[in-house]
């Protein structure tokens, strides 16, 4: 098992909205002997939470702590677009309609949405967008707990909330539309929900595009997109809202025929809407197993990010919460290129979620993510050890060792009794 350690929120922001736990300009870490995915090995110098320079191996100098970064890639760190902070970790009989003690208490949900959120960081994820839902019998509590979580968390990682009302049209809607407008007030990031869920989807929609509209927010709306004719009028809704709107996961469009969800896709691109898959499976219990056609989308010019949904909930059981991992799989399984499998979850998603970009190179903020190993295709073979800065501190390090038996057999192999590797085994977990 890897051996996680984030370390502690010791920082605030300043009246600025600067990190005081940010490295002043010129007194920040050197990270020596890192390689980019081009091939170069270089030495990256932090400061003030961004790139100061980027030189050649051995060639900066620094007032600072000098981390040796040889045998390991660097890269923008990712981003998680589609987090549910709120049910995370509830699977084993804490969640909603499981045995177990009543998951809705607030201390219970702000402990589990920032140890979430911690594992999450621990992966890479320097930034989080969460669902997190309002209205019925908690109102607002969630929403309370997991922006509580956030504020402890600031100097390590960044948690934005979604507001996630399970209806919004009838009489039973009515109230939860006046409390997504009051959410939005107490700090959520963005609007969402589930029109699927609603006795009226069109109504739905619409009332979350028009609380967008007049707040100037976001839309991450979940769909499974099954309905092509419900999809179309999605788009449709979508397509004048500035700054945008994100559906997510989108898995029913792989069920369509080829030609009806090509058109589907033709329709979301047109609209300009992001499509947030979800390669590692469903969330919410709403959407079946599987993942978008994310080739089908991208051709039609649909921006497609990645993230990992439900985080060992009822939706899924086993959710690791690794960006690697939906990179692993948008690789594997859908065919991209290392590089664009990566940008699905780092360069892609911060652009979903309003995030600076991020690139190795001077002047670009310092939230970077080092893996173990020479190449993108080896980083996505979901190698343990990683080092994470955010606003250039090292937040977190995880690292694996692998022993062989001291057995007669394996030197046999032609292996050493003992071996030690970052990698776990065959350069996987």
């Amino acid at each position: 098992m890897p051996d996680s350690q984030p370390r502690q929120p010791d920082d605030r922001a300043d009246a600025s909205g600067a990190s005081r736990g940010a490295s002043p300009a010129g007194t920040g870490p050197v990270l020596c002997g890192a390689r980019l995915t081009d091939g170069r090995v270089v030495d990256v110098r932090l400061g003030g939470g961004r790139i100061e320079a980027v030189g050649t191996a051995d060639s900066l100098t620094a007032s600072g702590p000098r981390l040796d970064l040889r045998g390991y890639l660097l890269l923008p760190a990712p981003a998680e677009p589609h987090a549910h902070s709120d049910t995370a970790l509830t699977a084993d009989g804490a969640g909603p309609g499981l045995p177990g003690p009543a998951p809705d208490r607030p201390e219970d949900i702000r402990r589990r949405a920032t140890e979430a959120a911690l594992l999450q960081l621990g992966h890479g994820a320097t930034a989080l967008r969460s669902h997190v839902r309002i209205g019925d019998v908690q109102g607002l509590t969630a929403l309370e707990a997991v922006l509580q979580a956030g504020r402890s968390l600031r100097g390590l990682a960044e948690l934005t909330p979604v507001a996630v009302p399970r209806l919004l049209t009838g009489v039973a809607g009515a109230g939860n539309l006046a409390m997504l407008r009051d959410a939005v007030k107490m700090g959520a990031g963005a609007v969402g929900g589930c029109p699927d869920l609603d006795p009226d989807p069109a109504g739905y929609a619409e009332a979350v595009l028009e609380v967008a509209a007049e707040q100037g927010c976001p839309v991450d709306l979940h769909t499974d997109g099954a309905d092509p004719a419900r999809l179309a009028r999605l788009a449709a809704m979508a397509g004048g809202l500035r700054p945008g709107v994100s559906l997510g996961p989108c898995a029913g469009l792989s069920r369509l025929p080829a030609q009806v969800a090509g058109r589907a896709a033709d329709q979301l691109a047109a609209a300009g809407v992001t499509v947030i898959c979800l390669p590692q499976g469903g969330c919410c219990g709403a959407e079946g197993r599987g993942s978008a056609p994310v080739r089908l989308l991208r051709s039609a010019g649909v921006r497609v990010a990645a993230g990992s949904g439900a985080l060992r909930d009822v939706a899924n059981p086993v959710g690791r919460g690794d960006p690697l991992e939906a990179a692993y799989l948008l690789a594997s399984q859908h065919g991209l290129p290392p590089e664009e499998a990566y940008g699905a979850v780092s360069s892609v998603a911060r652009e979903v979620m309003g995030l600076p970009g991020v690139r190795v190179e001077a002047g670009f903020p310092a939230e970077l993510l080092a893996v173990r190993g020479e190449g993108l295709p080896g980083a996505l073979s979901l190698a343990y050890s990683r080092i994470v800065v955010h606003r250039g501190r090292v937040v977190a390090r995880t690292s694996a060792v692998r022993e062989y038996c001291d057995s007669e057999t394996v030197v046999g192999l032609g292996l050493p009794r003992q071996g030690r590797s970052d990698h776990g085994p065959s350069g996987g977990p």
